[in-house]
């Protein structure tokens, strides 16, 4: 593992990790793109051991804090959600000019970095494999959940009401906005609402994971039906759901180990350790 500063086109720094195998060319090469707010930091633990992972199973990984978040450069009133966009093409090309060749290459996203790589991937100029880790079906939920913070702060001096819409109002007039101590502007505010989860492109790859604390674990219901709805289109997607906690939002930093390895599995062997939902069975590899 390897810390670094990339340099953005603007001259401002990204910072970044970046994990090597130990030994050859990689089999894949793969940009982690983190969720939102607190479930970064909540979720750093688990990304640190999955990268980490599948540098040992030969692939190279570049972790890498978008702009306004955690070590690179800006508050995250700086950020907007092109800018994020912009981010990950830096990180791809960066990536790529240190191990070149035609090595696939895969967006890795936790909740709302699914959005971002869907986005940005029709942006990247090459092939993009996605990787979902507990994809949401829209930015609008993800919004919403973050503004209800400022409520619930609110509700012990009697003043929630109306906060949630005048914090939309604010937003709508073009103000940031301040939610648990994050000072959100509408550039990013309002791009973050407006994305969707897009269908890998055609001869893409997608491998699509989420945690459960069910038994047995099962894929949300509004997952199930995104997933039908791609299949039917003739987009292939490799789903399941492991047991787990939802370490993103959990009190304590968690673990899912079972994500690790399903993970490690569906990028980097022929025999991963699902089957394909709502289609016939088909390895996902690097």
């Amino acid at each position: 593992m390897h810390p670094l500063f990339i340099t953005a086109a603007d001259g401002s720094a990204r910072f970044g990790l970046h994990h090597v195998p130990a030994m050859g060319q990689p089999q894949a090469l793969v940009v982690y793109l983190h969720p939102f707010a607190e479930e970064m930091n909540k979720s750093r633990r688990m990304a640190a051991l999955q990268a980490r992972a599948l540098a040992k199973a030969g692939v190279a990984v570049l972790q890498m804090d978008l702009l306004g978040c955690g070590d690179s450069a800006g508050e995250l009133a700086d950020a907007s959600w092109q800018a994020w966009q912009d981010d990950v093409q830096l990180a791809v090309r960066w990536l790529r000019a240190q191990h070149g060749g035609n090595t696939p290459l895969w967006l890795w996203g936790l909740r709302a970095g699914c959005l971002l790589a869907t986005d940005a991937a029709t942006q990247v100029g090459e092939p993009c494999n996605l990787l979902f880790w507990q994809p949401p079906v829209g930015g609008k939920p993800l919004l919403q959940q973050f503004l209800r913070l400022k409520m619930a702060g609110e509700l012990q001096s009697g003043q929630a009401g109306g906060v949630t819409a005048a914090l939309r109002a604010g937003l709508e007039r073009g103000e940031d906005v301040e939610v648990a101590g994050y000072l959100l502007p509408p550039a990013l505010a309002l791009g973050l609402e407006q994305a969707h989860l897009r269908p890998p492109a055609p001869n893409a790859r997608c491998v699509w994971l989420e945690t459960s604390t069910r038994e047995p674990a099962t894929l949300l219901p509004s997952s199930q039906g995104v997933i039908a709805r791609w299949h039917a289109a003739g987009h292939a997607v490799q789903a399941a759901a492991v047991r787990g906690p939802a370490f993103w939002q959990t009190q304590e930093i968690e673990e899912a180990p079972a994500l690790v390895l399903a993970t490690t599995q569906a990028l980097c062997t022929q025999e991963p350790a699902f089957a394909q939902v709502g289609a016939p069975a088909r390895p996902v590899s690097a």
